[in-house]
């Protein structure tokens, strides 16, 4: 009797395959050792190729596609689906936009606003902050977003900055707004979202949108031909100085929007956005991004590390938005059961510590961080959409072809990138510190800042490799490792980050030295152990035969500076160290820092809990560093 294999012998594979399967095995671990992330990069460039081509695709077709205009076909296409849940309250697709149709057809009776004429909103994270901008996006207005920390005299200069023909102020800035008033320029409109004012000249909105009509107004008006036209205006402290209105186009909107669906994001996705509004993270990545998605927002009015995991859980969110200040708050948190009982499966921002990152993954799960990094005003952008931690994202080949960029030597005492005898800037080596600049091209264009050209022209660098190139000044040192992935450094020039804001300065010691008893003041960040960014430190010398007074000073800083840019530090000088240059030494200090232990001159710390500055002793120093004084 035969063999079941006699009777049906099994096939015999052609010579050649073993030795095929046998070279794809090893093609596989050889991409593995030396291009582990050769499917992740190109996953990720596919994605940004996507995007890139739609929006292309459009152009040729003659059709110009806005984020605006995807919001109304949404509305449309999914009514009822909730697009902001805020403090319980669902506002759905076709709730927003028809209120803000309703403050359009306001605005279009009430006031001679014409295409490309600025507004200026300074509101809190609410729906009518959203129900406005799309009300004047619709009339073809410029939105300038006005930060609601900002006071007094920066709050002018913001407001004046960007030409606006008409100022909307929050219920809860009134007081703001009756700081600014006596010396608002008579020609800004000032409308508040209340039904009934007792400024004068104030015109009331609530009302009115109640009373309007919800009809979409002339598509003309908001009908756009180039996505290289303004369409908001963002105001960004940058190196120097008072705050500048970053111009922001249609393209740029359209990138930040597309930020989520690149790291992954979808439809079903429930976005938390605790950021506030006026920043580009919330208002163009946040609101933006579900747009693009046409996915559901939680807003909240301002972020709480208690109520945080418990409102993610109660709305089912799914993505988060963060800065590194934002993780460390809620890793500082008490311990409580069920931590990882939750639905948040991406977290998407930037300014993470390495340390922080580490501890927020294994005390709230398996939540992926997507870090990212990008000027509000820049034309350069990296995500890391591997997950490496600490890293801001990564480069290759292909994505320097689409947006090139270098790291360059930088003189620290000069302040300004080293040019080599030929007059030539030189790139650094990897594993070195170096400034971040970016090609300007017509596909990577940099729109600059609002009636401001000195500081457009302060942010451009020009013949850096060759006669005539042009490259954008990004302000940041970064470090590129050997496998390609970039790391934030540090910020050049007068500025540092603190709770996620960015401080110039020159703003601060301009506020100090307004005091009669200052002389002058030199303004630097300094590190604090466990904490993000540099808390602010001022270097005084006083006016001959005068002393310090530490009451007027807690006064005019609070008075005149948002919370996050009052000094936390003074430090007491007999004079001023000034370099080569005759600029501030800010190098020596920085370094030095603020240990009463090892500096000699009289050191005071900014006690928020008794409302005041105190003298900055050994056990103060140490109560700061072990956490026991919250920062």
């Amino acid at each position: 009797m035969r063999d079941w294999d006699d009777l049906y012998p099994l096939p015999v594979p052609p010579s050649w395959v073993p030795g095929a399967a046998v070279g794809m095995l090893s093609l596989h671990f050889i991409q593995k050792l030396l291009f582990p992330y050769f499917w992740a990069d190109l996953r990720y460039l596919l994605k940004v190729l996507t995007y890139g081509l739609r929006v292309e695709m459009y152009r040729l077709q003659g059709r110009v596609v806005t984020v605006l205009d995807k919001f109304v076909k949404l509305a449309e296409k999914q009514p009822h689906k909730p697009f902001l849940i805020y403090e319980g309250t669902v506002h759905t697709y076709r709730d927003v936009d028809r209120r803000s149709n309703r403050i359009a057809q306001v605005f279009l009776q009430h006031e001679a606003l014409k295409k490309g004429d600025t507004v200026a909103l300074l509101m809190g994270n609410e729906p009518d902050f959203i129900h406005v901008w799309f009300g004047l996006a619709k009339l073809g207005c410029v939105v300038a977003f006005l930060n609601f920390n900002v006071r007094l005299r920066s709050l002018l200069h913001c407001v004046s900055s960007c030409g606006p023909k008409i100022l909307v102020v929050g219920a809860d800035l009134l007081g703001t707004l009756e700081e600014i008033l006596p010396n608002l320029q008579r020609d800004v409109s000032v409308w508040v979202m209340t039904k009934d004012s007792t400024f004068p000249s104030v015109h009331t909105l609530l009302d009115k949108i109640e009373a309007a009509s919800e009809d979409p107004v002339p598509v003309n008006r908001c009908s756009v031909n180039n996505l290289k036209s303004a369409v908001l205006y963002i105001f960004t402290s940058g190196t120097t100085g008072l705050p500048k209105a970053a111009v922001i186009s249609h393209m740029q909107v359209l990138k930040g929007a597309a930020g989520l669906w690149a790291f992954g994001a979808t439809a079903e996705d429930i976005i938390y956005i605790t950021l506030p509004l006026y920043h580009s993270a919330a208002s163009l990545l946040g609101i933006g991004g579900c747009i693009e998605l046409g996915a559901t927002c939680v807003l909240k009015k301002k972020f709480s590390a208690s109520q945080f995991w418990s409102d993610c859980r109660k709305y089912n969110v799914t993505v988060i938005q963060y800065i590194g200040e934002l993780c460390r708050y809620l890793c500082n948190q008490p311990v409580k059961e069920g931590e990882k009982n939750h639905k948040v499966r991406l977290a998407v921002g930037n300014g993470v510590r390495n340390d922080i990152w580490r501890e927020f993954l294994d005390r709230f799960g398996a939540v992926k961080i997507c870090e990212f990094y990008g000027a509000t005003e820049g034309n350069i952008c990296f995500m890391n959409h591997t997950g490496k931690i600490g890293s801001v994202g990564r480069t290759n080949f292909f994505y320097k072809l689409f947006f090139p960029f270098d790291l360059i030597k930088y003189d620290f005492q000069k302040d300004e990138p080293i040019r080599n005898k030929h007059g030539w800037c030189e790139k650094v080596k990897k594993g070195e510190a170096g400034l971040l600049i970016s090609k300007i091209n017509a596909k990577n264009p940099f729109f600059g800042y609002a009636g401001n050209k000195r500081h457009t022209e302060k942010k451009l660098l020009c013949d850096v490799f060759k006669k005539g190139d042009l490259y954008f000044n990004t302000g940041d040192l970064m470090i590129q490792d050997h496998d390609n992935f970039l790391y934030f450094w540090d910020r050049i020039g007068d500025t540092f980050r603190w709770k996620g804001e960015n401080v110039a300065t020159t703003e601060v010691s301009d506020v100090i030295v307004m005091l009669d008893f200052i002389q002058e003041a030199n303004v630097y960040g300094v590190s604090v152990p466990d904490c993000e960014g540099k808390a602010g430190m001022a270097s005084i010398i006083l006016k001959q035969n005068t002393a310090l007074d530490l009451e007027q000073m807690y006064k005019q800083v609070v008075t005149y500076l948002p919370s996050y840019a009052c000094p936390l530090f003074l430090r007491v000088q007999e004079k001023m160290e000034m370099t080569g240059t005759f600029k501030q030494q800010k190098f020596r200090l920085v370094d030095e820092g603020f240990n009463p232990s090892t500096i000699t001159d009289p050191l005071y710390f900014l006690d928020n809990s008794k409302k005041a500055y105190v003298s900055l002793t050994r056990e103060v120093h140490e109560m700061i560093l072990s956490g026991k004084i919250k920062l």
